[in-house]
């Protein structure tokens, strides 16, 4: 799932080859990616994009006072096309969900724009064109940015929590931006157990999750924003340390990676760092193996 980051990332990037060009046409091949109607897709034919911004893990596109927003969830992308068919594309089964075509930056130069596929069955990719970004629920919704959050915020967040970390982090209600990669990555760098109860956590134990958490995520903002997003993906992947490791070296102690499973999802640790050695018991609200 792309998250803050990457976001970020695919922000700037459209800033970058998007902003100052006219909206073409908006195409929809995924009826169901689409979740409002008023004002209509059609409205952005022949504006002007603006500007691009993020909020959470949504990515906002400006366009003339109006704000094209995504949401990508767990497999959607953004796919950037230098070149594009003028014939719009056919509704079906396969990835792409929605496409923007821009126009050429110069006279007789290509069309480009971009598409948002999503792999999968499980269709959950979300389009919404609105006046005011607040009108889409999840942004409604948001806590604090993790980038924007001060310590004493973050300190006061958590002390309300009654959950597992892990689940606190990744909760866009109390904190907009972290999924479950880079919660996996805070965590290990701030060498806390996935299932420590938020508001048990120690003064100094949030000042070294907050420590982490900034560091993981500056880091990762500065080796995705620049990267094109074809090789986003592949950047994230590179520099994570646990996450989606499981069954290999902690880079930082050598233990083996392991694994927590849920029904549709898992988060990797490393038990030497976080859990005191001990491995977790591999099922839903488990608790330390004695």
């Amino acid at each position: 799932m792309p998250e803050l980051p990457e976001v970020e990332a695919l922000a700037a990037f459209l800033r970058d080859r998007a902003v100052g060009r006219v909206v073409v046409r908006t195409d929809v091949a995924a009826f169901s990616a689409v979740k409002t109607f008023d004002p209509p897709l059609t409205a952005v034919n022949g504006l002007t994009v603006t500007g691009a911004n993020r909020y959470g893990k949504f990515l906002d596109l400006e366009i003339d006072g109006l704000h094209l927003i995504t949401h990508l969830s767990r497999a959607g992308w953004l796919h950037w096309r230098e070149t594009m068919a003028p014939a719009p594309p056919k509704p079906g089964r396969g990835p792409l969900a929605f496409r923007v075509q821009l126009a050429p930056e110069f006279d007789g130069g290509p069309t480009s724009g971009f598409d948002l596929t999503e792999a999968g069955t499980q269709k959950r990719l979300a389009v919404y064109l609105v006046r005011d970004p607040l009108e889409v629920p999840g942004i409604a919704r948001l806590g604090p940015d993790a980038m924007a959050v001060s310590l004493t915020d973050f300190a006061a967040l958590l002390a309300e929590q009654r959950g597992q970390i892990k689940g606190v982090l990744t909760s866009q209600s109390i904190l907009a931006g972290i999924g479950n990669a880079y919660s996996d990555e805070i965590l290990h760098a701030a060498k806390l157990s996935p299932f420590a109860i938020a508001a048990r956590l120690t003064e100094s134990q949030v000042s070294d999750l907050y420590t982490a958490m900034r560091a993981e995520l500056t880091s990762a903002v500065e080796r995705s924003v620049g990267q094109k997003a074809a090789t986003l993906k592949a950047e994230k992947r590179g520099a994570l340390a646990v996450h989606a490791r499981t069954g290999l070296p902690c880079p930082v102690c050598g233990d083996t990676v392991r694994e927590v499973s849920f029904a549709d999802r898992s988060f990797q640790y490393c038990p030497t760092c976080q859990t005191g050695g001990k491995s977790l018991a591999d099922r839903r609200f488990s608790r330390l193996v004695k």
